[in-house]
């Protein structure tokens, strides 16, 4: 008797189970019918100021029905990387792309210094610039001819200053000011030719604060900066020792030292 009674209440939960599954799969599908399917969209998790820096401790993943994702939504968080607030964004709100924009001339330069290093603006002309090739983004060496003998050309040298130099803007076009369509994963150059723009005579690089006194230095007392493009990827480090006229000699430098010697040998005897 117990052995049947137990097999009918199993049955009786079972319709139960089924009928039960059966109701909240006809609300699921009439709840999609009515509001779409889930979809993942990137919300604010806390207050984001105008032009303030985006980043993942800021924004966070969250599923919404498809008919209260906002048109233009963003879906995932890497989409976000190194954009900004184009307006003030509350905690709650969900992050469309017409709310973020890239760094550019308009939001600033500082955003994009890194932590612990400066900006310096430096005068340039297309012979010591390559060109004026060079392109926010890329990187270079520094060089410049010091002298420190009076204007005597066997005590000029030429010396790598500075190495891998990270180049934040050519004039006022800086690093990510470029017309863009989209975020990070669509960007579209629009109408800015970066192959044939030149129309610059300053290039700002980014520098740590003892970098910017040397450059400081040499471009007070220095007889003239040179800038050498670097591939983006070589991040070595040489070390690079000055060139004198000697070292541009090479195998005539004794008839060059012996020369010098005399013409010190005369100032002496004149003194």
């Amino acid at each position: 008797m117990n052995s049947r009674a137990f097999t009918l209440s199993l049955v009786i939960a079972l319709i139960a189970v089924f009928m039960v599954q059966s109701y909240i799969e006809g609300r699921e599908l009439e709840f999609k019918s009515q509001y779409g399917d889930q979809q993942q969209v990137v919300v604010a998790k806390v207050d984001i100021q105008e032009l303030e820096p985006i980043d993942d401790r800021k924004v966070e993943i969250k599923t919404v029905p498809g008919s209260y994702a906002m048109p233009g939504v963003v879906r995932s968080i890497e989409e976000l990387d190194s954009f900004i607030a184009a307006t003030p964004i509350k905690k709650g709100e969900q992050i469309t792309k017409t709310r973020v924009i890239f760094p550019g001339e308009r939001t600033g330069l500082s955003r994009q210094i890194s932590e612990g290093r400066r900006g310096i603006a430096i005068q340039i002309s297309e012979d010591s610039a390559v060109g004026k090739l060079i392109k926010p983004g890329d990187r270079v060496d520094i060089l410049s001819l010091i002298d420190y003998g009076g204007g005597r050309v066997e005590m000029m040298k030429v010396k790598t200053v500075l190495q891998d130099i990270y180049v934040l803007a050519t004039g006022k076009r800086v690093t990510n000011d470029i017309p863009l369509v989209g975020l990070k994963v669509d960007r579209e150059v629009k109408s800015l030719n970066l192959n044939t723009y030149n129309n610059f005579n300053t290039l700002t690089l980014e520098l740590t604060p003892n970098e910017a006194q040397k450059l400081i230095f040499l471009q007070k007392v220095g007889s003239g900066i040179y800038f050498s493009l670097r591939n983006n990827t070589d991040k070595t480090i040489e070390r690079i020792g000055g060139t004198k006229l000697y070292d541009v000699l090479g195998e005539d430098a004794a008839e060059a030292k012996a020369y010098f010697a005399q013409k010190k040998a005369q100032r002496e005897k004149r003194r």
